[in-house]
């Protein structure tokens, strides 16, 4: 397990560094969402396989969904097709491609392996985050789910607005 944690805490660092130097949105965001794999995988090797697919779900899945089509959103115009025909070129998707590729043959590694006991005091279950979610914490997790509804509805209001001519 210490090589799945090593490779893939180096794949985030790597893919984070990406993420922040890519000047293209898109390309940041798909780095970002490797990154985030990436992390969720270093939560599995310390044995938080819960926080691991949580980070899976909520973070690479629905929030950074969100983002991509936020993104997608702003860019609409002529530009946007002539950016769209030059990203499809392979250099750009060879990196990302491959920091994935090995992500999957980590997975594969982690589940041909047998399991890993967690840390004591680390094992946290799905019931005791569900009661946390559903319990004290509603209202929380209510609003920031409405905060995320009002951004995408200003992202499509913003993204659907005229432009103005001087």
């Amino acid at each position: 397990m210490d090589l799945l944690f090593s490779t893939c805490a180096a794949i985030a660092v790597l893919a984070t560094a990406l993420a922040i130097s890519r000047p293209d949105p898109v390309h940041a965001l798909l780095n970002l969402i490797v990154s985030l794999l990436a992390t969720a995988g270093v939560m599995f090797s310390l044995g938080a396989a819960l926080a691991a697919a949580l980070q899976v779900l909520v973070y690479a899945g629905a929030i950074m969904v969100l983002f991509v089509f936020v993104v997608m959103l702003l860019n609409a115009g002529p530009e946007a097709r002539e950016r769209e025909r030059r990203l499809l070129r392979p250099r750009y998707w060879l990196l990302p491609s491959a920091m994935c590729a090995v992500l999957l043959a980590q997975l594969l590694y982690g589940m041909a392996t047998p399991a890993v006991a967690p840390a004591a005091g680390i094992a946290v279950e799905a019931k005791a985050v569900g009661i946390r979610f559903y319990g004290p914490y509603l209202l929380a997790v209510e609003l920031g789910s409405f905060l995320l509804l009002a951004g995408l509805v200003a992202a499509w209001r913003i993204g659907r607005m005229p432009e103005r001519t001087a």
